[in-house]
């Protein structure tokens, strides 16, 4: 048997939401691929992409036992391991591509998320110094300074560390080809086209409950979605690109396949088979080797779906995770996204997208009244049974002491929120915005203008 066609089938399955069928195909790839390192690292690649990061790291284990100086396999297996909460192990891979590689900028970005950095263990002094060496590229430069300012919070040198949040976060922005008033105008568009309160659910019938995790990233999605997926009850799914493409295909298919603009593309939304947009949601789910009955989809941009949600999904439950508006934008604003999120980058154009995310919520609360629960990280910091508790009243689950022991790993996210979900819940963050009260009042000052309320 040939490992390198039945790795290219795999990616195949993969690409058409198989994923059951392409970690069978990669698996068998493996059996026959025991002693070629590139095919093995393309089988665990296809493992992570799969949300198998258990089995990715087998996979680059034997990649690695046969080439142990390549930075690529070593890098690969540090993001296996941090998924898993392997972070000491992910940090010692770190230290060996940096040792191999001094230029991987990305992996020194990783390497100081992975723990709260302490005066006598950092590498705030390594990080200066390639920074005034120069890099070759700009975004070299963008993952030293978001490594600077994480580094420089740890140690409470706050002035030194939004300073380079600020000039890497300016510098990503500089080179990002983005347009704020077309997703302002975009909230507008779905409002306009979802006015009618309480639209009688329409969807598909199915004995499948799925638990919608909506909101903005760095909100507490993730913690949320590993309270519930704790539960005996419940697979976490992690964040799932479904029903956005569904919908996308289902318009299409009412217009003949024609190329629609974006506001096209929300009127026309209003009026589709909400059934078969359903059915067509919980194909791919399935396509995608998720069998249980229930489970969580925690893709936060899910929030501008609520309404079409809750009529094409009518056993679906959505939480709706909410954070205090500076906590919640000073924490967008530090982090540096892989994909997506491109209004993240500039306070002004972070506070007109919080607004209008704000309104939009408020109006799908109106309309669709009772089918979104809200849960506040706050009130998970200060009330974490209780507010436990409600939500999984709301979710229609029993009570399972498990939900507060964190022992399950959850699906693999952004890595932000793969290693500050490993930890305990804490309090810090709820306020760690308040360092930088100064540098964030133009943000405030936006928020308030823009009808946010900030009395935190």
């Amino acid at each position: 048997m040939n490992a390198r066609v039945l790795l290219h089938r795999a990616q195949c399955l993969l690409a058409a939401g198989r994923a059951r069928e392409a970690c069978e195909a990669a698996a068998e790839a493996q059996r026959f691929a025991p002693w070629d390192p590139v095919l093995l690292d393309g089988i665990g690649t296809l493992f992570s992409q799969a949300n198998e990061p258990r089995r990715a790291l087998g996979a680059y284990n034997q990649a690695i036992a046969l080439a142990p100086d390549r930075p690529h396999l070593l890098f690969n297996r540090a993001t296996a391991r941090r998924y898993l909460g392997e972070l000491a192990e992910a940090e010692s891979d770190y230290d060996r591509v940096i040792a191999l590689k001094p230029d991987d900028y990305e992996a020194h970005r990783n390497r100081s998320e992975l723990r709260t950095q302490s005066p006598d263990n950092n590498h705030t002094a390594v990080l200066e110094a390639l920074l005034a060496k120069g890099t070759a590229d700009w975004m070299g430069e963008v993952e030293l300074r978001y490594a600077l300012a994480k580094e420089y919070e740890d140690l409470g040198l706050y002035q030194q560390s939004f300073r380079q949040l600020q000039q890497g976060a300016g510098l990503r922005r500089k080179h990002l080809r983005y347009d704020i008033t077309r997703d302002v105008a975009t909230v507008d568009w779905i409002m306009e086209a979802f006015r009618e309160k309480s639209a009688p659910a329409t969807g598909a019938a199915s004995e499948a409950s799925p638990i919608f995790i909506v909101g903005l990233p760095r909100s507490g999605s993730t913690l949320v979605d590993r309270i519930l997926s704790s539960h005996s009850s419940v697979h976490s799914a992690g964040e799932l690109p479904h029903f956005a493409l569904a919908l996308v295909d289902s318009v299409r298919r009412q217009t003949g396949g024609a190329q629609l603009t974006r506001k096209e593309l929300v009127v026309r939304s209003a009026s589709t088979d909400f059934a078969a947009l359903g059915r067509d949601y919980l194909a791919r789910v399935r396509a995608g080797g998720i069998t249980a009955a229930c489970f969580t989809d925690k893709m936060p941009l899910n929030y501008l779906y609520c309404g079409l949600i809750q009529r094409a999904l009518p056993n679906a439950r959505i939480i709706h995770v909410t954070r205090r508006p500076m906590a919640a934008c000073y924490a967008m604003y530090k982090t540096l996204f892989k994909d997506g999120y491109p209004f993240s980058y500039e306070l002004s154009e972070l506070a007109q997208y919080y607004a209008a995310y704000q309104r939009l919520m408020r109006h799908w609360e109106a309309i669709v009244p009772g089918r979104i629960h809200a849960v506040s990280y706050e009130d998970l910091v200060a009330a974490q049974v209780g507010t436990t508790r409600e939500l999984l009243d709301f979710c229609g689950l029993g009570w399972e002491d498990g939900c507060l022991a964190f022992h399950r790993n959850p699906a693999p996210t952004n890595t932000a929120s793969a290693v500050q979900v490993r930890r305990r819940i804490y309090d810090t963050s709820v306020s760690q915005w308040r360092h930088y009260e100064q540098q964030l009042e133009p943000l405030r000052a936006h928020l308030t203008t823009l009808g946010v309320e900030c009395d935190e």
